[in-house]
């Protein structure tokens, strides 16, 4: 028997199991597939970390899980953090504009929260990143880009010295309440707990109709980048092209962003040509990375370009309503849920994995999370 079980082994059950066996918890982590699977959304190479939201609440969020990543990097000594900022770009021939693009509303969003954040004119920033041709650039300072494998690691060596127990490849069965506990049925016998939590991203309405008097099913739909290419410059102009003079970069206005060269990690400059569902979509002469390249950043006209491939890849689990879906599960007392992180989620990991081991344990959160209540998709509430 476990004070929690956590069904799904990603990033947030890692980090959810991590805040538990903080507080002495014996933990059980199950997953239906093996960690680091390419199917997973939780396991790449690089993945952003900004609070560039156009969404106030999502930027403060954003922010507070900064701090607990730079927590954790003091905590494992790890350096996956990488602090290189996040520049917003736009150019009038493309999106004519200027002052509604997500550069400029970002920026407004930073600087209503006192978040540090610079502006640019063309010149200023033509001075400062050459790489770029574009009228404005809105940099948010305290951003950049995380290193993904050594997070894993991390945090696995901190669960297994702690002797968290992690099961895969484990099919889940039925769960139910019984005899005051959690009672999980799965293809490797029954486990039983005080407290549940699913974090298993696109299985989870496969888990929810296993749970016994519990009718929720969430709008979940899958979705991933329409193209992502690593551009590899020539030799002679690769300096250009690292963290500490290449931020990490976007034109979401146009669904582009774009990661700088983390030496020996990744092969290049990793661009994405991808329409988040919180950004209006314009027609416009970009539809696609080379046709960015040639627009906005003309240094990488003569790089060699690679597909993306594998696990560093985006998958994303998106909801209608276009908000995350964290809270208590409805029907199973002691049960709480986090999924729909809408390809975004990953800078949140360790605010999502504190705020679901409070629900579990405590009930109560730090943070207000009354705006992602998944009963809110609960059949009784339709219309």
């Amino acid at each position: 028997m476990y004070d929690l079980v956590i069904i799904g082994a990603g990033v947030m059950g890692l980090f959810t199991a991590d805040f538990a066996r903080r507080r002495g918890a014996s933990v059980l982590l199950l997953d239906q597939w093996r960690l680091g699977d390419p199917r997973a959304a939780s396991f790449s190479l690089t993945r952003s970390i900004r609070n560039d939201y156009l969404d106030p609440e999502y930027a403060r969020l954003a922010f507070e899980a900064r701090k607990l990543w730079l927590d954790f990097q003091r905590e494992t000594g790890g350096s996956f953090l990488i602090e290189c900022g996040c520049l917003n770009i736009a150019k009038a021939n493309v999106t004519p504009a200027l002052s509604e693009t997500y550069a400029e509303q970002s920026y407004r969003v930073l600087e209503s929260l006192h978040l540090k954040a610079q502006a640019f004119d063309h010149d200023a920033l033509r001075a400062r990143f050459p790489q770029f041709d574009a009228d404005i650039g809105r940099l948010d300072i305290e951003a950049g880009f995380l290193h993904v494998p050594p997070i894993t690691a991390a945090l696995l060596t901190r669960l297994r010295t702690a002797a968290v127990r992690i099961e895969e490849k484990v099919e889940v069965q039925r769960i139910q309440r019984r005899q005051g506990l959690i009672a999980i049925d799965t293809s490797a016998g029954e486990r039983r707990a005080e407290r549940l939590v699913l974090t298993g991203g696109l299985g989870t309405n496969e888990l929810l109709a296993r749970i016994d008097e519990c009718e929720l099913q969430l709008p979940l739909r899958p979705d991933r980048p329409s193209e992502s290419k690593y551009l590899i410059p020539p030799p002679a102009k690769r300096a250009m092209f690292t963290p500490d003079r290449l931020p990490v970069f976007a034109y979401l206005d146009v669904g582009i962003y774009g990661h700088p060269i983390l030496d020996g990690k990744t092969p290049g400059v990793k661009i994405g040509y991808y329409n988040p569902p919180d950004v209006r979509t314009q027609v416009t002469s970009i539809t696609g990375v080379q046709s960015f390249v040639a627009e906005c950043m003309p240094e990488l006209m003569d790089a060699r370009v690679l597909d993306v491939e594998g696990a560093d890849q985006c998958s994303y689990d998106l909801v209608a309503d276009d908000n995350f879906i964290l809270g208590a599960i409805p029907g199973l007392p002691g049960g709480a849920i986090g999924t729909g992180w809408r390809g975004t989620g990953y800078k949140f990991a360790p605010l999502v994995g504190r705020t679901l081991m409070e629900l579990a344990f405590d009930t109560a959160t730090v943070e207000d999370i009354s705006r992602f209540a998944p009963e809110r998709f609960e059949p009784s509430r339709a219309g």
